[in-house]
């Protein structure tokens, strides 16, 4: 085995309570994080059913950390697979609802889409949404556009300069937790006109009553949706609490504000909660609440 460098012995010494770690790219912090997690399985006095909870961003890194932590345990005389659980935040979020769909005004049948799926829903609403009114965005277009060009863009640029309008608008409101209800309302408290903010709002409307009717839910869905439980049943939080007594986070850096959320009401009171990414290597602030700021 490697001898850890100075900064990741500082973090396999982690024995409680919240860390952040800033990782730069070839810092090793997958490895870092592996033998944590699995030092913490093989030292940490957990109970029969209790797990280490290790969430990563993508179900590629899923794989590749079980199996690292499992050659870890097994080298310490450890059953593989027992006493530590990794997966996305989406698989987690997943379970959350599915544990309680009535709080999240679900029905129990719902099913998740998956992107191409969404993306097939979202461009039949805004493109009804365009042929409806299109008026309402021409003037922002030059007056110097030739005719030709003009049937250019509009029978083709524009459609799809508004699907990805809304595409990111309904990507942020679902991160910041908001409903097409509950962004109507602020727009109306804003009191000023704001032509494409309430495009985006008509179409994220269309868009989510489209989901209901197939009684669907995206993945942005199931982030909001899964801290509504967590804030609604204490008695599932509690449990959930204490099946996972440490809560390791990778790729901290992309986690949206309600991701952290959801992240710290799991870890609770006891705030066993560490946290590793790279701040300057963040892919989703540009169109969600990802803040690499959240982990620094």
């Amino acid at each position: 085995m490697a001898e850890p460098r100075p900064q990741q012995k500082e973090v396999l010494g982690y024995e409680g309570g919240t860390m952040g770690v800033a990782a730069v790219p070839g810092s090793g912090k997958t490895w870092t994080l592996t033998r944590l997690a699995a030092r913490l399985v093989a030292e940490a006095d957990l109970e029969a059913r209790q797990e280490v909870l290790v969430v990563t961003l993508v179900n590629s890194s899923v794989d590749n950390f079980s199996s690292r932590i499992d050659q870890l345990i097994e080298q310490e005389g450890m059953l593989p697979d027992v006493g530590y659980r990794v997966c996305t935040l989406h698989t987690l979020a997943h379970e959350i609802v599915r544990a309680r769909p009535d709080l999240a005004g679900l029905s129990e049948d719902f099913h998740v889409i998956d992107d191409r799926q969404s993306s097939d829903i979202l461009r039949d609403v805004a493109e009804s949404w365009y042929q409806s009114n299109q008026s309402k965005i021409t003037g922002y277009l030059t007056g110097d556009i030739s005719d030709y060009k003009r049937k250019e863009v509009l029978s083709e640029k524009l459609p799809r300069q508004v699907r990805r309008v809304a595409q990111n608008a309904i990507k942020h409101a679902k991160s910041s937790g908001l409903s097409p209800e509950a962004l109507r309302g602020y727009l109306q408290d804003r009191g000023a006109e704001m032509p494409l903010a309430e495009m985006a709002q008509s179409i994220y409307q269309g868009y989510q009553q489209a989901l209901n009717v197939r009684s669907a839910v995206d993945y942005d869905d199931l982030i909001r949706h899964a801290l509504q439980v967590l804030q609604t049943d204490e008695e599932l939080l509690s449990r959930l609490q204490h099946q996972w007594p440490y809560v390791l986070e990778d790729e901290a850096q992309d986690s949206s504000r309600i991701q952290q959320q959801i992240l710290q009401r799991l870890a609770g009171s006891q705030a066993n909660w560490v946290r590793v990414g790279d701040p300057n290597q963040a892919i989703y602030e540009s169109f969600t609440t990802a803040d690499p700021n959240l982990l620094r």
